[in-house]
């Protein structure tokens, strides 16, 4: 009869040991996807805020044959962002923070890719003289 209370004593104590080890395992998890301290916010600045300099050096560097196809790709970048803006938009319930921002991104994606267009004609009519 002791042999199997210890038994089930034994059962008990991995069950909780195995309930603790699961949850910690999944504290872990969500601080290595999330980097720990810093929250996500504050993450996703930080790359913007990068991007923006590497952006910035790149078109500098670029020789001036160049910059017209590569303002080209911009626009076509500026086409996705209007997609997923109305994206964003179309799945609000109500008008609210996101709705505004996915707004405010249309529109002024909608004014580069129509600079890029006008920029475009008028070095096609360039080249046609």
């Amino acid at each position: 009869m002791s042999n199997l209370q210890e038994i089930i004593d034994l059962s008990e104590k991995i069950t909780k040991n195995s309930d603790q080890l699961v949850a910690k395992i999944m504290e872990l998890s969500y601080q290595s996807a999330y980097g720990g301290s810093a929250s996500p916010l504050v993450m996703a600045l930080t790359i913007f805020i990068l991007a923006c300099f590497v952006g910035y050096f790149v078109v500098w560097r670029v020789t001036p044959a160049l910059h017209t196809p590569l303002m080209a790709v911009t626009n076509a970048i500026s086409g996705v962002v209007i997609v997923g803006a109305i994206i964003a938009l179309g799945s609000a319930k109500s008008f609210n923070l996101v709705s505004f921002l996915s707004f405010v991104a249309i529109i002024i994606a909608s004014i580069n890719i129509f600079g890029g267009f006008l920029v475009t004609w008028r070095m096609l009519a360039m080249f046609k003289k």
